[in-house]
């Protein structure tokens, strides 16, 4: 009971995250029958309105988004990079190549902006790929996650929505996190804006990042080194499914109003500011 307005709260069902194994692959191959063998191998079936999490590395591969660094030509500007940022000159040129703007970097990797997201080296994955090799980003990630969902409910009758994951760098601290590069079949931001809080004030500005949320549990049963997990199933997320075009303008910001970029870039302080630290500190 809600002792604030007389009403019963229905009660949230817990969140299951499921991991799904699947074989380790390095050249193209057929997603969807992968993963319903994966689903036949684990002895799992999927739910109306389960979220299907799928690694965007994995989706990459089966699309054939794998190159050989052999293969890359390096052009000046690559080679220039490469020497001030201490970096393999094949990979600053597929950087260049890839990234939808360079803002800068540190020894071996550059800062990009790619499909939305903030990423070091424009998401190229060197890890878990034979050496001398690279995976990219999916060439259309949200156009990838709306097949699959179709393919899912053609092929297993399921009505699901899809994320594409991948793992993020948070600014200011260390370690990896779930972020979602693409997502179909819901809304991947909560608006919260104008509702009430806890003590009725409207909410200013929360938009709630659910598909990156949901990627986050994911990532924590997916793992990233020899786990060979690439699929994982998130019952009970709460998400609403529906049949909307899903697209990297319903998630991202244009980086001119991102605080991290715009803050250290064309807002950057002139000079130094001391901060006195508070009591309470």
């Amino acid at each position: 009971m809600d002792a604030a307005n007389g009403t019963r709260l229905m009660a949230k069902q817990p969140l299951i995250v499921m991991p799904v194994e699947a074989p380790v692959q390095q050249q193209t191959f057929d997603l969807i029958a992968t993963l319903v063998g994966a689903l036949a191998g684990a002895g799992q079936m999927l739910e109306d309105g389960d979220v299907m999490a799928v690694s965007s590395k994995y989706v990459a591969i089966s699309e054939g988004r794998v190159v050989s660094l052999a293969d890359i030509v390096v052009t000046p500007d690559a080679e220039a990079i490469a020497e001030r940022y201490a970096m393999n000159p094949r990979i600053a040129q597929l950087v260049l190549s890839e990234a939808d703007k360079v803002f800068g970097g540190i020894p071996g990797f550059l800062l990009t902006y790619k499909d939305g997201i903030l990423s070091p080296n424009a998401g190229i994955d060197r890890s878990n790929i034979p050496s001398g090799y690279a995976v990219l980003f999916p060439e259309a990630p949200y156009a990838s996650a709306a097949a699959i969902r179709r393919a899912v409910r053609e092929r297993l009758g399921a009505d699901v929505g899809v994320i594409l994951t991948d793992s993020w760098l948070m600014p200011g601290r260390l370690g990896t996190t779930g972020v979602a590069l693409a997502t179909a079949g819901f809304k991947p931001v909560q608006d919260e804006r104008g509702k009430a809080d806890l003590f009725g004030n409207p909410m200013q500005v929360t938009q709630r990042g659910i598909a990156d949320q949901i990627c986050s549990a994911a990532q924590l049963v997916m793992g990233e080194r020899d786990e060979a997990t690439p699929f994982v199933i998130v019952r009970n997320s709460g998400v609403v499914l529906s049949d909307i075009d899903v697209t990297v303008e319903d998630v991202a910001i244009d980086w001119r109003m991102c605080i991290y970029v715009q803050s250290l870039t064309e807002g950057r302080l002139e000079a130094a500011v001391s901060v006195q630290r508070s009591a309470f500190s």
